[in-house]
């Protein structure tokens, strides 16, 4: 089997600053087990009508849970990973997304993931665990 290699080279539809379509989102590493973003989605990211597609929410809970291993120099990649929309999030709201680390066994790391709304209500929650490459 082929070694995976995993580069960065900027177009990753959710950080990368080079992918035009992409978010182009910003994570900060706020303790050495816990990342955040923010991200006001628009138009463009709804399902139904002025209503953030939950495909979205899922797309950056997932990606702050890897960039959180990433921003630590571990090389990893959600092997699984489950969600639980709680409320709705509408579009030009911001929204506030976080991950921290809640297990470590060898290469295997869970981890979960939160999205609030400015008004601290819960709009989902998932959990992952990422394989370390």
């Amino acid at each position: 089997m082929k070694k995976l290699e995993l580069k960065d080279d900027g177009f990753c539809f959710v950080c990368g600053k080079k992918n035009r379509f992409g978010l182009k989102i910003d994570f900060t590493l706020e303790k050495p087990d816990k990342i955040s973003c923010e991200f006001t989605p628009q138009k463009q990211h709804q399902g139904y009508a002025n209503i953030v597609h939950g495909g979205i929410i899922g797309l950056i809970l997932d990606e702050a849970m890897v960039q959180l291993l990433w921003k630590q120099g571990k090389l990893a990649v959600t092997a699984d990973f489950q969600m639980r929309l709680r409320e709705a999030a509408y579009t030009g709201e911001k929204l506030n997304f976080c991950a921290r680390i809640t297990k470590r066994k060898k290469r295997l790391i869970h981890t979960e993931a939160t999205c609030c709304n400015m008004r601290g209500g819960i709009i989902a929650h998932a959990q992952a665990k990422c394989v370390l490459v």
